[in-house]
């Protein structure tokens, strides 16, 4: 049977995890992934040899804080591909994901950043890809979604909306993105679409770094 100082010593360690876990989600969300761990350090009430020693690097972090918000992306694009009606569904992943990024600084920068060892999290991004990629082709084979839309263009709105959401601040940050998510919907519109600039080639595993 473990004794009652080890015992203690797992919660100590777990109560630990999660304050550094608490602080590094707050710390995101407001000012981005820039902030230096001595910072997260601090917020939490742990020192840095702690901090190290449950995250030996900022992509760990990251990617530990931001794994929750991940699969609610994948599983809101899961949800639009089961809907009948493409289009709708293709307007859904875009409210809701510019919505959750809204409010969250931090998951922006985490989603289009190239994280090279953190498998796990890169897997979901790339299958998030995957599929909204077959939602935008089963839009635009029903004709609703302008056929030249590309999967760049993702990353142009992602952009735009954190833009907008930050520069809005405040309570009026997400006001201000659902506004903007409805003048883009409406220009993705097949019906009346006008020809284009050839799309940017933005990937989302590199944009970040640029």
């Amino acid at each position: 049977m473990p004794t009652e100082p080890s015992r203690m010593l797992r919660s100590d360690a777990l109560h630990n995890r999660e304050r550094i876990l608490a602080a590094a989600r707050e710390t995101f969300a407001e000012h981005g992934l820039d902030v230096p761990m001595s910072t997260i350090a601090r917020r939490s009430g742990v020192g840095a040899a702690t901090l190290y020693r449950r995250f030996p690097t900022k992509e760990s972090l990251v990617t530990e804080v931001f794994a929750d918000q991940l699969s609610e992306c994948v599983a809101v694009v899961d949800e639009a591909l089961a809907d009948p009606d493409p289009w709708r569904g293709f307007c859904a992943v875009v409210e809701k994901i510019c919505a959750l990024h809204a409010v969250d600084r931090g998951f922006t920068a985490a989603f289009l950043t190239a994280f090279p060892g953190a498998f796990a999290f890169e897997r979901e991004r790339e299958r998030a890809e995957e599929a909204f990629a077959g939602l935008v082709r089963r839009a635009q084979a029903a004709g609703r979604l302008r056929p030249d839309f590309a999967l760049a263009d993702l990353t142009l709105i992602l952009l735009a909306n954190c833009g907008v959401a930050t520069g809005a601040g405040g309570d009026t940050g997400p006001e201000a993105s659902r506004r903007l998510v409805g003048y883009l919907l409406q220009a993705f519109r097949a019906e009346g679409a006008e020809p284009l600039p050839p799309p940017a080639p933005l990937g989302l595993d590199r944009l970040y770094a640029v």
